[in-house]
């Protein structure tokens, strides 16, 4: 994880059958377009302008399932944008013809239509000039990646060879798309609002060896056991019921990022400590929760969630915010691989 966060929670969850889709999601780009999964087999298709110009990107989502549409939303760069001249008006241009004006969303983004979304998918799986004009500058989205992202979204979805195909259409019946897959359920439980202490040293000296077992290769947690001179971190125990503690200490930092330890063990500390995550960055109420920048600027973050049942912590979400390209303070897009019901 670490400073490699932009491309950790993507590269770690390329998957190459769709199949698997539904077990963690899955997650590929290609050049200046990228498709991330989630795990009801949602898929979330973004574009962006080319690297040396960041004026905008175009999320293009699709639910599984057969005859389902493709909905489109756009989003302006505001990093160097002019706060004193907003924009009013957004016109999408395909190939120097005006294919109408977009509407404004809630969240600072345009929606595109239904036909506006034909129109930009039919100009980015070829040499089509797909252009919004109305901003700052004229964003123009780029077709770099974006045929080899719609063969993967049509390919997770099962649509490869069936006429609502992206990409490869064909006469394959719509009965043979993948069915969107039930979104797992948690049943949060309350947890105590019991008072947060550092371990005791003799408690610290039976754990410390416990909560090294958990760790695996992948696990970053080297201050845990500090070299020589490094300064010791304190390990804290938080209640969570009568029957079992959250114990937590920094495990790594990094230029602009920093992970903390989770495991939960029981009130006695006699038990294996149960690793949750390495890379946490807050607890409250019940929930872990991650947030980690893909580069100090702050323009992309990988995020997760985990949420007490009673007994663990139970993954909730995990999500990017997207490629690093300059165009919004704290990401662009909410791009999920892992989402739950949580109750």
């Amino acid at each position: 994880m670490k400073q490699g966060i932009q491309t950790g929670l993507l590269a770690c969850a390329l998957l190459s059958t769709s199949a698997m889709a539904e077990e963690s999601g899955v997650s590929f780009s290609h050049k200046n377009w990228e498709v991330v999964c989630d795990n009801t087999l949602t898929c979330r298709a973004a574009g962006y302008s080319s690297e040396d110009s960041p004026t905008g990107s175009v999320l293009l989502t699709r639910a599984a399932g057969a005859g389902t549409p493709v909905t489109g939303k756009v989003m302006l760069a505001e990093v160097d944008a002019d706060d004193q001249h907003p924009v009013a008006k957004l016109r999408l241009s395909i190939n120097g013809q005006s294919a109408g004006e977009l509407k404004p969303a809630k969240n600072d983004d345009w929606q595109l239509s239904g036909k506006q979304v034909s129109q930009i998918i039919s100009a980015v799986k070829g040499s089509g000039k797909v252009e919004f004009i109305g901003g700052t500058q004229p964003f123009v989205l780029s077709g770099d990646g974006a045929f080899a992202v719609l063969v993967k979204m049509d390919d997770v979805q099962g649509r490869i060879g069936t006429p609502g195909a992206l990409t490869k259409k064909g006469d394959k019946p719509e009965s043979s798309v993948r069915a969107a897959v039930p979104a797992p359920v948690i049943q949060s439980v309350k947890t105590e609002k019991g008072q947060e202490r550092p371990l005791t040293a003799p408690e610290l000296a039976a754990l410390k060896p416990k909560l090294l077992a958990t760790l695996t290769e992948d696990d970053g947690c080297d201050r845990i056991e500090p070299a020589e001179g490094d300064e010791v971190e304190p390990v804290t125990l938080t209640p969570l019921d009568k029957n079992h503690v959250l114990l937590s200490t920094l495990c790594w930092r990094a230029a602009y990022n920093e992970g903390y330890g989770y495991w939960v063990t029981d009130a006695q500390l006699k038990d294996k400590p149960v690793l949750v995550t390495t890379s946490g960055t807050d607890y409250s109420e019940g929930e872990i929760s991650m947030s980690q920048k893909g580069r100090g600027i702050g323009d992309c973050f990988g995020m997760a969630s985990w949420v007490w049942d009673g007994k663990t912590f139970n993954k909730a979400s995990e999500a990017t915010t997207g490629m690093c390209r300059y165009l919004r303070l704290g990401g662009t897009w909410n791009l999920p691989t892992w989402v739950t019901t949580v109750k």
